[in-house]
């Protein structure tokens, strides 16, 4: 079978980038398009009530599956290292270790989440009238967790050895098979949410099929058997050391949006549904700077495992200038196409007022996301995991959080929630930004300019 890693440690930079990413934000396309089908359905199909309780669950469930985001985009790293290093043996013990503590602590996590679904939903305030449907929403997609754990470690393995063509491929089949449950379940069975909720569990699990017959079928590096899967300490101490900073992250950045869905409830279902519109539109917004995000920290990581520090410098460069043209010009289509694109999820002009609004206040802002995704996957691509943690804690969750407990003391207004993202954001890309600038770029540019002055010296 023909080999589908790629080495990132030659060639053209940009282009190499290019390559490696579009697979990454197409796949992130459909990601981002089959969780929102869910919202469009239930939206257009169910009514109002039940948008609000689909979209009042996404921070909860983000809280518990961003953990696996986190372990597979930090143990990414790991990887990505091994395999610039060419150690294809602790590369192959790696992968193994991690796909088993995935499947376990997987199967661990799907029953917490169904069990402490309640608290999590009282946590956040969730309405009356909203809370029945939010509910049942919430367990059924909760059991697909031991899916997306699966395949967010199997899919960072694929990229970290240079293959972001077959998790691409992966979700497309994936957002497939959810558009058509979700339409047969909820126009067809007449299911409510529960139907979106299964649609999605089914879909998430067809993508762990074809993921997991991909690693088991190759002939490369990174192929995966079954009686070699067991929990080798050391290297899962390595793994995790890199992976559990990024999950811990992630699903703290969740806890801090649950806070901020508390005070978006207090403004009624049209807000919740509304905010819950502008935040499915802004994640698509932020595909370019988090499909390039991922690929620096594997190139990075790559580089950075085969002593090619030069090369990792010169990435970041051109990974910053690809997305600010990128963010620019999909920033500027949303602010004006706002109103157009919150009506296709629901008609009801409350519901599009807000999520208008929202879209045109976070907007203008939206290169300090950028910034914040591309520093903190190259500062993650140099192994400081634990630093990145630290700062988008303090950024975008510390400024987050004390953006709405000043502003909604003085004057309680939707508007202090539309801002407390870009709060974040440039919080986050501040700290991060002035983390690499100290500890990594002085460092490492000085390296480069000493080893090209003993070449010199010696020619």
């Amino acid at each position: 079978m023909k080999k589908s890693s790629v080495d990132l440690t030659q060639g053209s930079i940009w282009k190499q980038l290019l390559i490696f990413a579009i697979p990454i934000f197409v796949g992130q396309l459909f990601q981002n398009l089959y969780n929102s089908v869910d919202s469009l359905v239930v939206g257009n199909f169910v009514g109002k009530t039940a948008l609000a309780a689909v979209s009042s669950t996404n921070d909860i469930s983000h809280f518990l599956v961003g953990f696996f985001t986190g372990l597979a985009s930090g143990g990414g790293v790991f990887f990505a290292q091994m395999f610039g290093k060419k150690d294809y043996q602790k590369l192959s013990d790696g992968i193994h270790t991690t796909i088993l503590f995935a499947l376990i602590f997987g199967f661990i996590m799907a029953g917490v989440g169904y069990l402490i679904s309640p608290q999590l939903l009282r946590l956040i305030g969730c309405p009356p009238d909203v809370y029945a449907s939010a509910l049942e929403y919430l367990r059924i997609y909760l059991i697909g967790i031991l899916f997306t754990a699966i395949y967010n470690v199997g899919a960072g393995i694929l990229r970290a050895v240079g293959d972001s063509n077959s998790p691409f491929y992966y979700l497309l089949i994936s957002s497939v098979t959810n558009i058509f449950l979700d339409l047969l379940f909820v126009c067809g069975f007449h299911m409510g949410v529960a139907g979106v909720g299964w649609a999605t569990t089914l879909a998430q699990f067809v993508s762990v099929v074809f993921v997991l017959r991909k690693m088991m079928m190759t002939n490369d590096v990174y192929r995966l058997e079954i009686k070699k899967l067991r929990l080798n300490k050391p290297i899962l101490t390595e793994v995790l050391t890199l992976g559990i900073p990024a999950g811990i992250q992630t699903s703290i950045t969740s806890i801090s949006n649950m806070f901020v869905q508390r005070y978006t409830n207090g403004f009624g279902s049209s807000a919740m549904a509304g905010i819950g519109v502008a935040k499915k539109v802004e994640k698509f917004a932020g595909l370019s700077c988090s499909s390039l995000g991922v690929a620096i920290t594997t190139f990075i990581g790559q580089n950075y495992g085969a002593n090619k520090k030069k090369r990792a410098v010169d990435g970041i460069k051109i990974s910053v200038l690809i997305s600010v043209i990128m963010v620019g010009l999909t920033s500027a289509a949303l602010f004006i196409l706002a109103p157009g694109i919150a009506v296709i999820f629901n008609r009801d002009s409350e519901v599009v007022t807000y999520a208008t609004a929202m879209i045109r206040v976070i907007m203008p802002f939206y290169l300090f996301n950028a910034m914040y995704n591309i520093f903190s996957g190259v500062v993650r691509g140099f192994g400081k995991s634990k630093s990145v943690m630290l700062c988008v804690i303090l950024g975008l969750v510390g400024c987050r959080q004390l953006w709405l407990a000043v502003s909604m003391s003085i004057k309680p207004d939707v508007f202090n929630v539309y801002f407390s993202y870009p709060a974040g954001w440039i919080g986050a890309s501040v700290l991060v930004y002035l983390y690499y600038y100290f500890n990594i770029k002085r460092t490492i540019v000085n390296e480069i300019e000493r080893t090209e002055r003993k070449k010199n010296m010696r020619l």
